[in-house]
């Protein structure tokens, strides 16, 4: 791979020394990495040099939590909270798991769709029932590599069922229904970990960009073993353990119920929340959760999209931020946002957070919008050290984007224009690990077309299966629907009200 080198660029570099200040200066990129950031550097006789007057070089962005499963769902729902929600895009009675070719299909085109977005990576909770399976892990992956993203990739687990895991459910659905619910065993911790380690052990950074990363569900939906394992692999393979806490008020209501505390308590009191723990949501948390997630160094995928869709709530980011929890943004899956741009993420996330309250001090600023897009989200996925910015010694994950258009025009503040008014239209040129992977709004990696073609002759017939599914699971929108408005009325002392997203 020769060495590349943009010269003489607008450069937002979002490291320790410059932040989201943007300075002007040359990049050379080199075997996957940057080798220098500087002026007037020399390449190689041979390198390919990129004249960087009126571009805008910053990192790629980072999507710190999405589901590749909902890819094929996208624009199919409105109007439910998450616990309807679930009934349709994951649910409780289920056909046959997706067919391999449509599993990485729709892997794949999360990453084009990605890609051409400026999202060099993403990290993929993608749900596959009812088991667990290296072969089809392994399409995922493949669909990864082949699309040129980097990647933390794995299949949620839960091992606890349905209905002990939500207030209500139990007394508010009919004994016929129950019996519908009859899931097997569930699966052991023991077999979990037999799992995992067989996936460290065959695909984990085997393209020197996908790897697995361990995903037990939520803590209501997995035994306390589970969790324990999890945490305890995570921290020997330095990966992370991403789940998901206390996104709506139904899930506020699940920890007081179920354990008598709030779930963030509960995880502590497991030894659970570490450097390595990636929250997604943390909507319903208290002062005394956000307290002991900053003592513990943990991190948070805000999800801003899919909390307004969903009716979740605004998560405290602000609060979260000065406690010490590191922040980083998600898309969700396309279900539930629908895209997966992270530059639509940016600017809700940067609007939203100023109907917190008069005291616009604490609103979020455009840098610390642009930090959670970008360093924040690596550290969500514990690439830090790889992502997340442009420094000597990093990976070439970047993003050119031309200045001359009309989110630029005139130019004032370039945080605030990416985050306000830029789209992803504006980029030119994306590259991950020092390869180009789209130029001139086309993938080099993939045939899109193709791919188009391919998915619009097999995607139809997967619907329409489906929405079979979706009608036998409809007989529980009534329990579902109940258990939401419960824990709606019910008062749980979260110690903050809705709308409170300083």
């Amino acid at each position: 791979m020769r060495e590349i080198l943009i010269r003489n660029a607008t450069i937002v570099a979002m490291d320790a020394a410059h932040g989201a200040t943007p300075f002007t200066g040359d990049i050379l990129i080199g075997d996957g990495l940057i080798k220098a950031i500087g002026t007037g550097l020399a390449a190689t006789p041979d390198a390919q040099v990129i004249d960087g007057h009126g571009k805008l070089v910053m990192p790629g962005l980072v999507n710190a939590h999405t589901h590749s499963s909902e890819t094929f769902l996208r624009g199919r729902y409105e109007c439910m909270p998450l616990e309807l929600w679930l009934l349709y895009a994951y649910p409780l009675l289920m056909n046959d798991p997706i067919g391999e070719r449509l599993l990485y299909l729709r892997s794949l085109l999360l990453a084009m769709e990605s890609l051409r977005n400026g999202v060099t990576t993403l990290c993929d909770d993608f749900f596959d029932p009812p088991r667990h399976d290296l072969d089809r892990l392994a399409a995922v992956f493949r669909a990864y590599d082949d699309a040129g993203i980097r990647a933390n990739v794995s299949s949620a687990v839960m091992n606890v069922h349905t209905l002990d895991a939500l207030p209500f459910a139990r007394e508010v659905m009919p004994e016929d229904l129950q019996a519908l619910l009859d899931f097997g065993p569930p699966m052991t911790a023991q077999a979990y970990m037999d799992y995992c380690r067989s996936a460290f052990d065959r695909l984990h950074g085997t393209s020197g960009r996908v790897n697995f990363m361990l995903a037990p569900s939520a803590p209501q939906r997995c035994t306390p073993d589970l969790l324990a394992a999890c945490m305890d692999l995570a921290v020997e393979k330095q990966v992370p353990f991403h789940t998901h806490v206390l996104e709506t008020k139904t899930q506020g209501v699940t920890g007081p119920a179920l354990y008598g505390k709030s779930l963030i308590a509960y995880l502590h009191d497991l030894g659970l929340l570490k450097r390595n723990t990636t929250i997604a949501h943390s909507v319903w948390v208290s002062d005394e959760d956000i307290r002991l997630m900053g003592e513990a160094g943990v991190s948070v995928a805000h999800n801003a999209i899919s909390n307004l869709k969903l009716g979740a709530g605004i998560a405290p980011v602000r609060r979260l931020l000065d406690a010490g929890v590191t922040i980083g943004l998600g898309t969700d899956g396309v279900s539930s946002n629908d895209t997966g741009r992270i530059f639509d993420v940016m600017r809700v996330a940067g609007l939203v957070h100023s109907a917190a309250g008069p005291e616009y001090e604490a609103w979020l600023s455009a840098n610390d919008v642009l930090a959670m897009a970008t360093i924040g989200g690596a550290r969500t996925a514990m690439l830090e050290h790889v992502t997340g910015s442009l420094e000597p010694g990093k990976a070439a994950d970047l993003l050119v984007l031309g200045l001359n258009n009309y989110s630029f025009m005139p130019l004032n503040d370039v945080a605030r224009h990416l985050v306000y008014s830029e789209n992803g239209s504006s980029i030119e040129m994306v590259m991950v690990a020092g390869r180009i992977v789209m130029q001139d709004r086309r993938l080099t990696s993939v045939d899109e077309q193709a791919i188009f073609d391919e998915i619009a002759a097999l995607v139809p017939a997967y619907l329409a299966e489906h929405a079979e599914l979706e009608r036998r699971n409809a007989v529980f929108e009534p329990v579902m629907a109940e258990i939401h408005r419960r824990a709606t009325r019910m008062n749980i002392g979260l110690n903050r009200y809705q709308g409170d997203a300083a």
